[in-house]
């Protein structure tokens, strides 16, 4: 089947954002944040955030092999305050069993597409994920030096990178 990007209208299609969220994150962060942590993250958990934001009009874009979600891109404006004129990919996950088919560079362009206003778009990146950084990198990010600390069961690092 064909791929396609849609925008996400239903509970059932944020459930379906819940299920790639739960497994993806085990997929991209095993080895880079605490395994307890990631053990500990249950599909209910991810559920209840994906309904969460779809009641709070978040906008979110589904990449679809036919009726099944198999990708996500979170976005709106940028959430610091540290950055005038700026827009934000969120989040943005893939199932593994979908790399390499130009989903996600679809997903982050459909995106950016949305987000005409914004003079630059931020996203972040924990420290080590290289797939992850590859790709952004591909998609035209680049770090600008700012960082944060995450508790995610031990403290981690996520790093901004800016695309102008």
């Amino acid at each position: 089947m064909a791929i396609s990007i849609v925008n996400m209208t239903s509970e059932e299609e944020a459930r379906g954002k819940a299920r790639v969220h739960w497994l993806a994150w085990k997929e991209a962060y095993h080895g880079l944040v605490d395994q307890t942590f990631l053990d500990a993250r249950t599909y209910e958990f991810s559920e209840e955030r994906a309904l969460r934001a779809f009641h709070a009009g978040i906008p979110t874009l589904l990449a679809k092999d036919g009726d099944e979600v198999v990708g996500f891109a979170d976005y709106g404006p940028y959430r610091g305050d540290d950055l005038a004129n700026t827009g934000e990919v969120y989040a943005l996950y893939l199932l593994s069993s979908h790399y390499r088919r130009g989903i996600g560079t679809a997903l982050m362009e459909a995106a950016l597409a949305r987000m005409p206003q914004y003079s630059r778009h931020a996203v972040w990146v924990l420290e080590g994920n290289e797939r992850a950084i590859a790709f952004y990198r591909s998609c035209g990010f680049a770090f600008d030096g700012a960082r944060q600390t995450l508790t995610l069961g031990t403290e981690v690092t996520d790093l901004r990178m800016i695309r102008s």
